[in-house]
């Protein structure tokens, strides 16, 4: 299938399209089931009104950017289910589309592209999520164009590459503008930007600071690397801070300039302080083995008793951890730094976890590490086939759909026997 697929090898932007269909259509169907709030959506849906009468301020543990989107959709399509969902369901679209990008950016590869694009599509936490009025689908779409937008700029002309910089910095504020959860990526950027400049600098068997003071550079040319870093960093803050442009105009405690700063101080209270233990809670060594998912629904609605449960696909979660290990394996032994890289990206995923000052902990914080784990296995697949076409990624892929097949109905919230009939899909009493 996927080794037929070399007359679009030069048309990635009809695939992408065809692909972004795809994935919206899959997303969409009965997106108003269950056809009441679920899980987190009792926050956010509530806050997404408050902005759309510019009520007041509501939920300010987290910026405004992802309720700012759901208000857009019940501004569009009324406030039911489906208001509710619309823009987090585009989000999930446009994280698929984003890795597709991504991968054709980063391997040159259809085929690497199209598997990481399906990977994600179908690695489950994307789907409840895209299917969820929550705010992380919107964190890793941001943040997932802002890296392919970083990844484009490291190419082009002077002028080019600051545009593109500019936009990728512009994504990375509004994905801090979604959760703060994005802001150790800003600063992943920054070190990747020098970690480049200085592999290059001893490429080309020149002195260390040939890589921070000249503007003439393999990547991202036509910039120093102070200039761009500080572009990066000025571009995301300015770009975070305008997101908050509609608390000015609120009926009942309106911002101010001086009153921005002191919400964030506030903010950081709220994300710091000691919660409650919670049913749900989890500790970030056991998100990769999916020892606790999450129930986001599991009652009686519209007729019949229903359920959505937050939880990976087996073959890509787990499969991704060999795949994690491959390209560990290629980029030390073979030098293979692009498969490195990537698996780099999903250790510090979790890695930000370990140090973050979260008194809980919870399996959809694993949202974008499960994302890089399928460009992970894109990119274990692309360089251990080495162009044999051997159609091993195909199986996975395959493989992957029949689990997720096997799931969909406690995923999408289709009809169930009975109060129990949950039981058919747990494996292990800690996924009750």
């Amino acid at each position: 299938m996927l080794s037929r697929l070399k007359a679009l090898q030069t048309r990635p932007y009809l695939v992408a399209l065809l692909l972004g269909l795809a994935a919206q259509l899959l997303f969409s169907v009965h997106l108003d089931r269950p056809s009441r709030i679920l899980f987190d959506e009792v926050h956010y849906v509530p806050a997404a009104h408050a902005l759309l009468d510019l009520e007041g301020p509501r939920n300010i543990e987290h910026p405004l950017v992802g309720k700012e989107l759901i208000a857009a959709g019940i501004l569009v399509f009324g406030d039911n289910p489906i208001g509710w969902r619309a823009a987090t369901s585009l989000a999930g679209t446009a994280t698929v589309l984003a890795a597709f990008a991504f991968v054709w950016l980063l391997l040159g590869s259809m085929r690497a592209a199209l598997v990481g694009a399906v990977l994600v599509a179908l690695n489950q936490t994307v789907y409840v999520q895209a299917r969820t009025a929550m705010l992380d689908v919107f964190l890793g779409a941001f943040l997932l164009w802002a890296m392919v937008v970083m990844l484009w700029a490291m190419r082009g002309t002077p002028g080019q590459v600051k545009r593109r910089l500019i936009g990728a910095a512009m994504l990375f504020g509004i994905a801090v503008g979604t959760k703060w959860a994005a802001i150790p990526y800003v600063a992943l950027a920054g070190l990747t930007l020098v970690v480049i400049r200085v592999r290059d600098a001893r490429r080309a068997k020149r002195p260390l600071a040939w890589a921070f003071e000249r503007r003439e550079q393999p990547h991202w040319p036509g910039l120093d690397t102070a200039r761009a870093l500080l572009l990066l960093a000025a571009v995301s803050i300015l770009t975070y801070f305008a997101t908050f442009f509609p608390a000015f105009f609120y009926a009942r405690d309106p911002l101010s300039l001086a009153g921005l700063i002191l919400l964030q101080q506030e903010m950081y209270a709220l994300q710091t302080q000691v919660l409650a233990p919670h049913t749900y809670q989890s500790d970030w060594w056991s998100w990769p083995l999916m020892l606790r998912p999450i129930w986001y629904f599991y009652e009686w609605d519209d007729g019949a008793q229903r359920g959505v449960l937050l939880i990976g696909n087996p073959v890509i979660m787990w499969g991704g951890l060999v795949g994690v290990l491959a390209c560990l394996w290629a980029g030390f032994r073979e030098k293979a730094h692009r498969p490195l890289a990537l698996a780099l990206v999903w250790i510090a995923s979790l890695g930000i976890y370990v140090v973050i000052p979260k008194s809980l902990g919870f399996y959809y914080y694993y949202h974008l590490s499960g994302i890089f784990l399928c460009l992970v296995l894109a990119a274990a697949f692309h360089h251990f086939d080495r162009g044999r076409g051997k159609g091993r990624e195909e199986w996975f892929v395959f493989a992957a759909l029949v689990a997720f097949a096997y799931f969909y109905p406690i995923l999408a919230a289709s009809p169930l026997q009975n109060s129990q009939g949950f039981a058919y899909w747990m494996w292990f009493n800690s996924w009750r």
